[in-house]
């Protein structure tokens, strides 16, 4: 797809997000993984969008995965809530996983939300771990930004710090004052949907995983690319291959995230709040 094309898909889902909210500009965006999608209904005054009404976006095919747009207040400020993911598993490019968050940008956010369900590869966590992210490891062999430049776009954006280390402090005092348990970790991005094998779980250890997923790294890369502050969240849904005897199953994943999803909430609402 040309840069063209790129720029006009854009432009479109943009424009028409922008007769839908008329006067509400939203600061923040929230990306919610696999059984967190709960987290939207604590959104105020809520807008809720389709999928099938914006141009370009693509009406999910995972479970756990809504398929709209909430708009709306989150403690205090004007959000937007994706809640469903377009997964490069399900067929689609890098390019497409990264459109919400360049059309989120083109409407004026300044900060993006990542959450995920992964597996836990760090032999410290348990399934309903709560792990901020500290960083991660791009293994799709892709990204969002091959191709021409996009305006407004740099062309060779800097990752050395792609999750905000403010906004993980603002993350610890809230946990503190909430009494959460929460760990810090590097998120692996692969592109699945296949569950990793034991072998793969150990190659990811060695080289300083402590969750793996599919998702996330698409949305980050383009949010560092706009120049957007990133915040993100691994929820531990399971224990990754090799990590405990027995069959790794979505329906587990979906378990544990709805177990842990009030926590989640409580953390985003806080982040949220102390974002500036």
């Amino acid at each position: 797809m040309s840069s063209s094309d790129r720029s006009s898909r854009i432009a479109a889902a943009t424009a028409a997000l922008a007769v839908r909210l008329g006067d509400l500009r939203p600061g923040i965006a929230i990306v919610l993984g696999s059984g967190l999608g709960p987290l939207a209904e604590r959104v105020r005054d809520a807008i809720r969008i389709p999928y099938a009404e914006i141009p370009g976006f693509h009406v999910p095919t995972v479970e756990g995965h809504k398929g709209e747009l909430v708009v709306g207040s989150l403690a205090g400020r004007m959000v937007v809530v994706q809640s469903g993911r377009f997964h490069m598993y399900e067929g689609h490019s890098a390019d497409e996983a990264a459109l919400p968050v360049r059309v989120f940008a083109s409407l004026g956010v300044r900060a993006l939300v990542v959450t995920n369900a992964a597996g836990g590869i760090n032999r410290g966590f348990a399934p309903g771990t709560v792990m901020l992210i500290r960083d991660h490891l791009n293994l799709t062999g892709r990204t969002p930004l091959e191709g021409p430049a996009l305006p407004g776009e740099e062309r060779f954006p800097d990752m050395s710090a792609a999750y905000d280390a403010k906004l993980r402090t603002v993350a610890r005092e809230v946990a503190r004052k909430e009494g959460l348990e929460v760990a810090e970790g590097v998120y692996a991005g692969l592109v699945g949907p296949s569950y990793e094998t034991p072998a793969e779980v150990d190659y990811l250890e060695k080289i300083g995983a402590d969750a793996v997923g599919m998702s996330t790294v698409m949305e980050v890369i383009a949010a560092r690319a706009r120049r957007l502050k990133v915040f993100g969240i691994s929820t531990v849904t399971n224990l990754a291959a090799g990590r405990v005897v027995g069959t790794l199953s979505h329906q587990e994943v979906m378990d544990v995230a709805a177990h842990v999803g009030d926590k989640v909430a409580r953390l985003v609402e806080g982040v949220v709040a102390g974002t500036v």
